[in-house]
């Protein structure tokens, strides 16, 4: 069994005897299949060879891997974004700047654009073949960046979307591949997944139902019933709705510590212009889960009664669909300054049916200011100081070779004309 949160040890040896190694469990003991080929994780996608079963070929499983302490780096520009607790990761595919081959067909890439077809399939039958994608995530241990990883889930491909990238120093870009991963729930399991049936789809002369039968109860109820059930399928993880203030607040003397008081510096004494970045970061908090997100305007110096930007979230199309009115504020204020209940009541009080609220601030939120949100049901969306400087930092890596001040000029530079008196719910009407 392998199990959601466990660190595993991988070692360059891969010998699958010990149970244990240094602490921690043996990976190529867990994964181990005997007479057949280890599991492997040397890069950052892994597919296991296809084998022919009487139903036709199918892939036993990719093994993803992804190594957040390259993130930023010239070989891997991207930043994966790993969200186990709402069962949304975005994994970046394996095309470099340094890739000849045409976009997709990198090993990597092919492997997982083959599967995300598999993923969409329209029958049952079609989505038993389906390969299924193993996720861990490298981590530091004993002060060294390799050599352990954690199982974060069990992944089904929703999207898979064609970009262009940044490539570093050389000031080139490229094009590469980026996917929306869905978790499964494996909460029937114990949030474990049992390795029998990775083997039994290795196994030639085992049917893909036969082969089924060993799968988790969510992927199971995957295959029968499609993507339309993603949705109750998904893991979630129930969390405290309320945050500490220290856990806020990045560490101090921390890289994130060090840009959050740069970003205050920059607009002390300029505070309008945070505005435009806190419009910036809001839209891409609220696309981060695959959402429709529009940016409208910012709101001039005066008369703005408590909002300083508008936005739309759209749900859903067509007759299905419906779009949210969203109101935002921004603050920015010394990082170790809380926002009040009062700060944040002022902005709900401007919020009609059908708009939500977006408070962004370079501080934290008071305690009490969260219990009140929660018990009131205030629909609003609280951004940290902390949160703010996470998605500053990765808007940096992806398009200005990691420049925090070349992305802040960036954004505001884009946004210079979009200041306006105008209603929000004109927003409505773009």
């Amino acid at each position: 069994m392998i199990r959601i949160g466990q660190v595993y040890r991988y070692a360059k040896g891969k010998d699958p005897r010990p149970v244990e190694l240094g602490g921690y469990p043996n990976f190529h003991h867990v994964t181990h299949s005997p007479g057949l080929n280890r599991a492997l994780l040397e890069a950052g996608i892994n597919r296991m060879a296809q084998v022919g079963s009487p139903d036709g070929m199918r892939r036993p499983v990719i093994l993803i891997r992804s190594s957040p302490w390259k993130a930023g780096t010239e070989q891997t520009p991207w930043h994966d974004v790993f969200d186990m607790d709402n069962g949304h990761v975005r994994y970046f595919g394996d095309h470099k700047a340094s890739t000849t081959l045409a976009p997709g067909t990198t090993t990597g890439n092919a492997a997982l654009l083959e599967a995300f077809a598999e993923h969409q399939g329209h029958t049952p039958d079609e989505r038993a073949r389906a390969t299924p994608l193993l996720l861990f995530r490298a981590v530091s241990r004993n002060g060294k960046p390799k050599g352990h990883v954690e199982f974060c889930g069990l992944g089904i491909i929703e999207r898979a979307e064609r970009l262009v990238q940044w490539a570093g120093s050389e000031h080139t870009t490229f094009i590469n591949y980026v996917y929306d991963f869905a978790l499964v729930d494996l909460t029937a399991e114990g949030d474990q997944l049992s390795w029998e049936w990775i083997q039994a789809r290795r196994d030639e002369s085992v049917t893909d139902a036969n082969a089924l039968e060993l799968a988790p109860h969510a992927w199971r109820e995957w295959v029968k019933r499609g993507n339309s059930a993603l949705p109750r399928l998904r893991r979630r993880v129930a969390r405290a709705k309320v945050t500490k203030v220290p856990e806020q607040r990045p560490a101090v003397g921390s890289p994130e510590a060090k840009d959050l008081e740069l970003v205050y510096t920059y607009f002390d004494g300029r505070k309008h212009d945070f505005e435009a970045v806190a419009s910036a970061v809001a839209a891409r908090v609220l696309r981060g889960a695959g959402n429709k997100y529009l940016e409208g305007w910012l709101t001039r110096r005066s008369g703005d009664g408590g909002a300083d930007f508008v936005g739309r979230l759209d749900l859903g199309s067509g007759l299905a669909g419906t779009s949210l009115v969203v109101l935002g504020q921004a603050k920015c204020v010394k990082p170790d300054t809380l926002v009040t209940a009062e700060q944040i009541a002022r902005v709900v009080a401007r919020l009609r049916r059908g708009w939500i609220g977006v408070y962004v601030t370079t501080g934290s939120y008071s305690v009490s200011a969260q219990t009140e949100m929660v018990e009131d049901q205030y629909p609003i969306v609280l951004i940290n100081g902390l949160g703010l400087v996470h998605e500053l930092t990765s808007m940096a890596r992806d398009d200005h070779g990691g420049n925090l001040i070349a992305c802040i000029e960036h954004i505001l530079n884009a946004r210079e004309t979009a200041i306006t008196n105008r209603r929000p719910e004109e927003i409505l009407l773009e």
